[in-house]
């Protein structure tokens, strides 16, 4: 008996040491990070007013896209609702959205006018070298992607621990 109870006491004592694992605050899934990257590019009939961006995520990982307008992030989708000198109340709407899946991610705007005909003036504000934030979040991050507030940038970084200060430009085709 008395060879036996160091073995039981090894066995017990290896059961804490392997059950301790304090990575609790690693936001990951193992193979996908969260990272920040920035697209530029501009919509047009070439395109059909859609830009895409390689990724690479996992098939439970999220993608949130923030359009940058001024020196602040906006996140879309979003809608614009423009009226001009010329054509004053016309009610026309200017969409902004995306979609994804793991190996891409496509920006796109959508009106219920021809994009084409816009002035020269909301071509430049709104179609022309537009500026994107992609935030690609791991599903399995140890954090829920529902607990943060994602229309707001700045509380995704926080919650993430995310280093915005050198982002990384995506290439848009």
């Amino acid at each position: 008996m008395k060879k036996f109870l160091p073995f039981l006491l090894l066995a017990f004592v290896s059961l804490f040491i392997f059950s301790c694992d304090n990575d609790d605050n690693v936001v990951g899934d193992g193979d996908t990070y969260s990272k920040v990257r920035d697209a530029t590019g501009d919509f047009t009939n070439g395109n059909a007013y859609t830009l895409s961006m390689d990724i690479g995520i996992g098939n439970n990982d999220v993608v949130l896209v923030y359009r940058r307008v001024n020196n602040m992030w906006q996140s879309i989708p979003k809608t614009y609702y423009l009226d001009n000198v010329v054509a004053p109340n016309t009610g026309r709407e200017l969409d902004y959205s995306f979609d994804f899946n793991t190996q891409e991610v496509n920006i796109r705007t959508s009106a219920n006018f021809n994009q084409a005909s816009m002035s020269s003036s909301e071509a430049n504000q709104y179609l022309n070298g537009q500026t994107f934030r992609i935030v690609l979040v791991p599903a399995s991050a140890g954090k829920n992607v529902n607990t943060v507030d994602t229309t707001d940038y700045n509380a995704v970084i926080k919650y993430y621990g995310l280093d915005d200060s050198k982002v990384s430009e995506i290439k848009t085709k």
